[in-house]
């Protein structure tokens, strides 16, 4: 009857392992990013270069580029369009200032 108690403590770990996944899965969500979508490159690229284009380059782009990789690609259409077109790029806050972090 050995066994059921080692069947029982894999059934345990496997449930516990899961549990571990789905809290992860639920904090990479929480922050109101993409949920942990990745984003190709160029995607995000074009978006900030358009987003970026009336701005300093090079801060800009590095701002934006990480934004929209957290944002799972969402970045405002041109570089006058309201931030609320993308609410996580809109909330996204400097946690130094609390300003707004996306350009």
């Amino acid at each position: 009857m050995k066994p059921l108690p080692v069947s029982v403590a894999l059934l345990a770990l496997f449930l516990a392992a899961s549990y571990q996944d789905l809290a992860v899965a639920a904090d990479a969500g929480a922050d109101g990013g993409g949920g942990g979508v990745p984003v190709p490159d160029g995607v995000c690229e074009g978006k900030c270069k358009n987003r970026c284009s009336q701005k300093v380059a090079g801060r800009c782009m590095g701002l934006c580029m990480m934004c929209c990789g957290k944002c799972a690609g969402c970045v405002p259409l041109g570089p006058l369009a309201p931030k609320d077109e993308c609410p996580c790029y809109r909330d996204m806050k400097s946690p130094k200032s609390g300003r707004p972090k996306c350009p």
